[in-house]
């Protein structure tokens, strides 16, 4: 059974960082594009930062370039994220995402969330000011 548990989430004061981690069950992350995207109520699903099944290769959203890293312990089957400098617009639920590298899909995006095939439940993250 393919399975996505997001952690690290909580309550920091503004400024801050969080380490959030995405682990995997039923399938192997390496060979997997692995998104994180945020959601606020009542708002879109943003796309936040991806990793590239196979070469690994990351991407940041623009807007957070520089405040984040993504990284991956394919032995552990899980990716992580590292925000730092949290603002409270960083509030939000933080879910991560999995579909599999295809040579049709030869990097990861965050722009078409509908393209991930599973989902987590997400974790939430709070920055207060």
């Amino acid at each position: 059974e393919v399975q996505l548990v997001e952690s690290g989430g909580g309550l920091v004061e503004v400024g801050g960082s969080l380490r959030l981690s995405c682990a995997a069950s039923g399938f192997p992350v390496g060979d997997y594009h692995i998104g994180w995207f945020r959601q606020v109520p009542g708002k879109e699903r943003e796309g936040v930062s991806c990793i590239s099944g196979g070469d690994r290769s990351p991407y940041y959203a623009p807007s957070l370039k520089g405040r984040l890293t993504i990284s991956s312990d394919d032995a552990a089957n899980e990716v992580h994220l590292q925000i730092n400098d949290l603002r409270p617009s960083d509030t939000a639920a933080y879910s991560c995402a999995a579909v599999k590298r295809t040579s049709r899909l030869r990097v990861c995006i965050v722009s078409v969330p509908a393209s991930y095939d599973y989902w987590g439940r997400g974790t939430q993250v709070t920055v207060s000011s």
